[in-house]
């Protein structure tokens, strides 16, 4: 499958910026592997971590900074490796889009997790980072590149992972894990790239558009310090 998969590019453009002018009133920072990369994209505009940073302006009716931290292929705590030789941005949330490589790599997922703590951790001492998003792996048994019955192992790989950082974050209110709505699990397969694997803009744009859903409500959105109950959905 690996020899034979379509490999497509990630996005172009800049890995920082801002939308708006002005002071910003929230900044972003977004850690994670392909999908994060905005492979499926042509460039950054379509990827999330623009389009998260478009939507939270639009709804704040404020300037929005962004900085992604991601490369194809990166299993947790290879994120985590290049997140400390990055120079971090001050930023007031962190996204993080990682463990599809580590169901692929068949990583356990309690070393998943113990990255994913480390990662938090050091957003918050380096960047001031007050609350963390952790995206759920995806519907991996609906991704079409994948034959059966990889596909429908990988599926059930992809839920322990999620069920076991799920466990981890109960206790840690500025912690939240962000699974995708059920109406976006259904219709998977006409988000996804020509590659079978990645989001296509319209998936990024979705993707996107459950974060800032659950970020505006936020009371670090507002400006209040640390969100007080977590929202795993």
């Amino acid at each position: 499958m690996r020899a034979t998969a379509l490999r497509l590019p990630e996005a172009a453009g800049p890995r920082a910026g801002q939308i708006g002018e002005g002071e910003p009133a929230l900044r972003l920072l977004i850690v994670g592997d392909s999908s994060a990369a905005g492979v499926g994209a042509a460039h950054q505009h379509e990827a999330l971590s623009m389009q998260l940073a478009r939507a939270l302006a639009d709804r704040l009716g404020a300037p929005v900074a962004w900085q992604l931290v991601a490369r194809s292929g990166h299993r947790s705590e290879q994120a985590l490796a290049e997140l400390e030789q990055a120079l971090i941005a001050p930023a007031d949330v962190l996204v993080t889009a990682l463990g599809v490589n580590d169901v692929v790599d068949q990583q356990a997922p309690a070393l998943s997790v113990q990255a994913l703590d480390r990662i938090h951790g050091l957003a918050r001492e380096r960047a001031g980072v007050r609350l963390s998003l952790h995206c759920a792996v995806p519907p991996m048994h609906a991704f079409p590149l994948l034959p059966q019955p990889l596909r429908w192992f990988f599926g059930q790989q992809a839920g322990r992972l999620n069920r076991t950082l799920e466990e981890a974050l109960r206790s840690q209110p500025a912690r939240q894990l962000v699974q995708l709505p059920e109406d976006m699990r259904r219709h998977a397969p006409t988000l996804i790239a020509e590659d079978g694997f990645h989001p296509n803009a319209e998936g990024y744009r979705r993707w996107a558009e459950v974060l800032a859903e659950l970020i505006v409500v936020q009371p670090v959105a507002k400006g209040r310090g640390l969100p007080c109950r977590s929202m795993a959905t």
